[in-house]
C-alpha cells in the first residue's frame, strides 16, 4: 500500500539567496537515497520558507523491492577437483553468497561450464529505510556553513526541530540533540506549535498558523497582491524576478504594502533611487504609464495587515536616509571636474602588484588605440574612444559610487553629460563594464564596445604579467568572465581579432610609448593567447557544438575568433551534406601527406612540365582559377564550398599519382601543389580532428 512520507528540517532564518537552491538540493538527495534504497515513490513535493526546507514524498512503496539475482563464480574446473568434491574456491564463492554449495548449479558460457547460485533479498520495510534519511540531512553542502552550541557538526543555520513521518508513524531521527517528532512551528510571531497528524495535513495544518510552506504559493500570493496596489492607484509596478524571489524567501506570510518618499529626491537619477530601493531595501519601484519613476514604493512584510501603518512607517524612514546620502553625494559630486576626479587615480591601487588606476587607464588608452584602427573606427569614433580612455574610471572616486558600487560606470555616464562630455564618450563609460555576466547585455556603441575589450585586454594581461593567474575553480578577480566577455563582443561586432597578433602589438605599442610601467607582458603572450582561445572553446561548449568541429576551429594556426567562429558555423552547417565525409576525407588525406613534408615552402611554384598524368593538370588548373576566388574577403561558407568542388579532382590526383615519386623534382613539385591547398584548407581550422568515418 502505497504511503506518504514526510520529512521537515526547521532551522534558523537562512539566508534568503540560499532556500531554493537548499531545497532543490534536498529533493535530489532524498530521490537518489530512495533509488539507492530500492525505495519507490510517485512523486516529490518540495515545501520551504526561511525557517524550513520541507519534502513530502507521495505514493511511496510501503516496502522495499524484493531482489533475485543469478550471481556467476568460477569455472566448474576451479570449483571441483577430479574427484568432484567442491574447492575452496567454490565453498568461499557460495558462502560470500550467503547460500552452501548445495545450492549450487551449472551453466554453460559459451562452451565453459561455470557455477551459479540464486540468490534473494527480500525488501526491508520503508519505515526502516527511512532511518537512513539522516544521512541525507547531515551530508548536505552550503555556500556557507555555521557551528552552533558545543558541537562541531556545520550546518547552513542551527537546526531547532525535526519532523519525521511515515503516515501518522513518527519515523525516528535524531541530530544532534535534535529528535524527529511530528511537532512544527508556526508563523515566528502569529502561529503556534502544531502537531501533525498525518503526513498528507501538513501544508494544511500550517496554513492555519500562518505559514504558507509552498514557495509557488507563496509567490502567486505576492504577485497578485502587488497586481491589487498597481489596480488601485493606477501604477506600474516592476516586478523583478531575482528580487520577487529573493523576498518570497524571507517571508512565511507575505502582506506587501505601499509607502511614498518625498518628491525633492526625484531630480536625483533614477538608478540612485532604484538601487536604494531595490537592491538596498528590497522595494519593488513604481512608475507612471510613460515609465517616469513616481515617488511611491511596494514592499512585502512577513506578517498580516495587523499595524500596517507603522511598519509603512518605519519603513519610509530607512527609505528616507538612504535617499538623504544619495542627494547629499549627487550634489557634492557636482562641485568637482572630472580632472579632478582623475587626478585622485593617480594615488587609488588597481592593485599593489600591478599600479594604480591612472596608470591602468594609460594602458588601455593607447590599446584602444590599437584596437581601433584594427576594426575600423572612423576618425571622430576614434577621437570619442580616446576621451573615454582618458577618464573613464573617475566615478570610483566619487562620493556616490563609494555609497553605492555597484553604479559604478552608471555614475560615470551621469555625471560626464553633466559636466557638458561626449554623450558618445559618456555612454562608453557606463558600456565599458559590460557585459557583467556570462550572459550579460552587451556595448550597443561601437566607442564602448573597443574600450571594454581594451580594458578587459589590460586587467587579463596585467595580472598574468604579475603571475595572478586562475587555477581550478579559483579565479578571484574574475578572468575567466572578462576573457568571455570580449569573446562575446567580438562576435556580435563581427571583429577581426587574431589572437596572438594582438598580444604582440599590444606590448609592442605599450613599450613604445613607456606605458608598461615597469611590467614585463613579454612573457605571458601565449598563456594570455591560450587563456583567450579556451573561453571561444567555453562559448562553443555553452552552445554544445560537437566537440569535434571545436576541436578542429580551436586548434587551427591563425587563432582568429572570428574565424573560429565563422568556420564552426560552415562546419556545423555542412556536417550532415552527402558529401561532407569524402570532402573531409580526400582533404585530410593531403594534409596528412603534406604535414611529413621536408620542403622549402617559400616557393610553391608548380611546374606542370613535371606533370605525368591529366589529373594533376585539372587539379593544378582548378587550384590557379580558385586563388583569385579566395581572398581574405571571401566568405567562409563559399570557401568551404570552393574547398568542396576540388574534391573529384583530388580524388582522381590520388588514383593516379605517386605522390612521392622517387625523382625528387617530380616529388618536390607534387607536395608544392598539395601544400597550396593545405594552406587553403587551414583557414578552417585543423581538418585532421574532424571524425566524419
Amino acid at each position: 500500500m502505497a504511503k506518504t512520507y514526510l520529512l521537515e528540517i526547521g532551522l534558523e532564518e537562512m539566508p534568503a539567496h540560499v532556500v531554493t537552491p537548499s531545497i532543490l538540493q534536498l529533493k535530489e538527495r532524498m530521490a537518489k537515497f530512495l533509488k539507492d534504497e530500492r525505495l519507490t515513490f510517485d512523486q516529490i513535493k518540495t515545501f520551504s520558507t526561511p525557517r524550513r526546507l520541507t519534502l513530502q514524498v507521495e505514493g511511496l512503496a510501503d516496502k522495499q523491492a524484493d531482489v533475485k539475482k543469478e550471481v556467476r563464480g568460477p569455472a566448474k574446473k576451479i570449483a571441483q577437483d577430479a574427484d568432484g568434491n567442491w574447492t575452496k574456491a567454490a565453498v568461499g564463492f557460495s558462502k560470500g553468497q550467503g547460500a552452501s554449495t548445495d545450492d549450487i548449479v551449472f551453466k554453460e558460457i559459451k562452451g565453459t561450464p561455470y557455477v551459479f547460485v540464486q540468490t534473494f533479498t527480500a525488501g526491508k520495510p520503508a519505515k526502516d529505510v527511512l532511518a537512513g534519511v539522516k544521512d541525507v540531512i547531515t551530508k548536505m553542502n552550503f555556500p556557507t556553513m555555521m557551528k552552533w552550541s558545543t558541537f562541531s557538526f556545520k550546518y547552513i543555520r542551527p537546526i531547532r526541530w525535526l519532523v519525521s513521518l511515515l503516515d501518522d508513524e513518527i519515523i525516528p531521527i535524531e541530530i544532534l540533540d535534535v529528535k524527529a517528532g511530528r511537532t512544527t512551528r508556526g508563523h515566528r510571531f502569529l502561529g503556534h506549535d502544531v502537531e501533525i497528524k498525518n503526513a498528507t495535513d501538513y501544508e494544511a495544518d500550517l496554513a492555519k498558523e500562518f505559514v504558507i510552506a509552498d514557495a509557488a504559493k507563496r509567490k502567486a500570493k505576492i504577485r497578485t497582491q502587488i497586481d491589487a496596489l498597481a489596480k488601485e492607484h493606477q501604477w506600474q509596478i516592476v516586478v523583478n524576478e531575482d528580487l520577487l524571489e529573493e523576498v518570497n524567501n524571507l517571508v512565511e506570510y507575505p502582506t506587501a504594502f505601499a509607502g511614498d518618499f518625498d518628491t525633492k529626491y526625484l531630480p536625483i537619477p533614477d538608478e540612485v533611487l532604484i538601487t536604494s530601493m531595490r537592491d538596498h531595501q528590497r522595494f519593488f519601484y513604481v512608475t507612471d504609464a510613460d515609465d517616469n519613476l513616481l515617488p511611491h514604493f511596494v514592499s512585502v512584510r512577513n506578517g498580516n495587515t495587523e499595524n500596517l501603518k507603522n511598519v509603512i512607517l518605519g519603513n519610509q524612514k530607512v527609505l528616507t536616509a538612504r535617499l538623504e546620502d544619495a542627494a547629499f553625494f549627487f550634489h557634492e559630486d557636482q562641485q568637482h571636474s572630472i580632472q579632478a576626479y582623475v587626478e585622485r587615480l593617480k594615488k587609488v591601487s588597481f592593485h599593489d602588484k600591478i599600479g594604480t588606476m591612472y596608470e591602468k587607464m594609460q594602458r588601455v588608452m593607447y590599446i584602444g588605440g590599437l584596437l581601433a584602427d584594427r576594426f575600423g573606427l572612423t576618425e571622430t569614433e576614434k577621437n570619442q574612444l580616446h576621451r573615454a580612455a582618458q577618464i573613464y574610471k573617475f566615478d570610483l572616486v566619487t562620493g556616490m559610487v563609494g555609497e553605492f558600487p555597484e553604479l559604478q560606470g552608471v555614475m560615470g555616464e551621469k555625471y560626464a553629460i553633466l559636466k557638458g562630455e561626449d554623450p558618445v564618450v559618456a555612454q562608453a563609460i557606463r558600456e565599458h563594464y559590460m557585459p557583467t555576466s556570462a550572459d550579460g547585455a552587451l556595448p550597443q556603441s561601437k566607442v564602448g564596445a573597443v574600450l571594454a575589450v581594451a580594458d578587459k585586454l589590460d586587467s587579463i594581461t596585467s595580472f598574468f604579467a604579475v603571475g595572478l593567474t586562475p587555477s581550478g575553480s579559483n579565479d578571484p578577480f574574475a578572468l575567466r568572465r572578462q576573457a568571455f566577455g570580449i569573446v562575446r563582443i567580438v562576435r556580435d561586432q563581427g571583429w577581426d581579432f587574431p589572437i596572438g597578433q594582438f598580444e604582440a602589438d599590444i606590448q609592442h605599442v605599450l613599450q613604445a610609448n613607456g606605458a608598461t610601467f615597469d611590467l614585463d607582458f613579454a612573457k605571458q603572450t601565449k598563456p594570455v593567447a591560450a587563456f583567450l582561445t579556451d573561453r571561444v572553446k567555453q562559448w562553443f561548449s555553452n552552445k554544445q557544438l560537437r566537440y569535434d568541429i571545436v576541436d578542429t576551429v580551436i586548434k587551427g594556426s591563425r587563432q582568429d575568433i572570428r574565424e573560429m567562429f565563422k568556420a564552426a558555423d560552415v562546419l556545423n552547417a555542412h556536417q550532415n551534406d552527402p558529401e561532407f565525409r569524402d570532402t573531409i576525407e580526400a582533404l585530410t588525406r593531403l594534409l596528412r601527406i603534406t604535414a611529413k613534408a621536408d620542403l622549402d615552402t617559400r616557393d610553391l611554384t608548380v611546374d606542370p612540365a613535371l606533370f605525368e598524368n591529366d589529373a594533376e593538370q585539372k587539379l593544378y588548373d582548378a587550384v590557379n582559377e580558385l586563388e583569385t576566388k579566395l581572398t581574405p574577403a571571401l566568405d567562409m561558407n563559399d570557401r568551404f564550398k570552393a574547398l568542396a568542388s576540388l574534391r573529384p579532382l583530388i580524388a582522381d590526383y590520388f588514383d593516379q599519382t605517386m605522390v612521392m615519386s622517387k625523382d625528387e623534382k617530380v616529388r618536390n613539385n607534387h607536395l608544392k601543389q598539395l601544400i597550396k591547398i593545405a594552406r587553403m584548407a587551414n583557414v578552417m581550422g585543423d581538418l585532421n580532428q574532424l571524425v566524419v568515418k
